[in-house]
């Protein structure tokens, strides 16, 4: 009667392991087929104010002539702002660039960018290659202000409104379907003012 136990116990540490591979290998299938977009990662910021924050300038980064401005949190109010986080080093956001280049058409919606940890020099060039949709550009050498924002990486983007509240996170380069649900956000912000 006493090898019973041992051997029953033994039986249930030996198949631990592939219990818990089963567990996960369901969640990761639930979670494949579940529809949703995994890119849309929740944001404590979604609903709140954004940030207090005051970035300066890319140094050298101009528009006809005048030095862009820098970025501060007063500067996303009174209209809708998208903030994009990106650096020339970062593979994603040179193939987002476009996105954000017919983004910038749209005359109603403010772009502006948060330069993250990149040398002057080279986060010019990037924008003087691929262009600059960019209204103000503000630089986070050390990357505080990405962690009040909440950003897990770059690049990622966020929608805020006429009051300077964040509405909307996209995490990750914007491709076509993100550009989509993206435009139609900004439509009915724009509706909504």
């Amino acid at each position: 009667m006493s090898d019973a136990r041992p051997s029953a116990i033994r039986l249930l540490l030996l198949a631990a392991p592939l219990i818990m591979f089963g567990a996960l290998a369901a969640v990761f299938y639930f979670q494949l087929v579940s529809g949703k977009d995994t890119s849309e990662l929740p944001s404590a910021l979604i609903g709140k104010p954004v940030p207090v924050f005051d970035l300066q300038p890319l140094a050298g980064l101009k528009i006809d002539g005048d030095q862009v401005p820098g970025l501060k949190s007063q500067d996303l109010l009174d209209k809708i702002s998208l903030v994009n986080i990106f650096a020339s080093w970062c593979a994603p956001c040179r193939a987002e660039h476009p996105a954000l280049m017919k983004l910038a058409e749209n005359k109603e919606l403010t772009i502006v960018g948060i330069n993250y940890k990149d040398q002057g020099e080279n986060a010019r060039r990037f924008l003087g290659t691929l262009g600059n949709p960019y209204s103000r550009v503000g630089v986070d050498r050390k990357g505080r202000t990405a962690i009040e924002w909440g950003f897990y990486g770059i690049p990622e983007t966020l929608l805020v409104d006429t009051k300077g509240i964040v509405r909307h996170k996209i995490v990750g380069p914007i491709d076509a379907k993100k550009f989509e649900a993206l435009r139609v956000k900004v439509q009915d912000l724009l509706a909504q003012n």
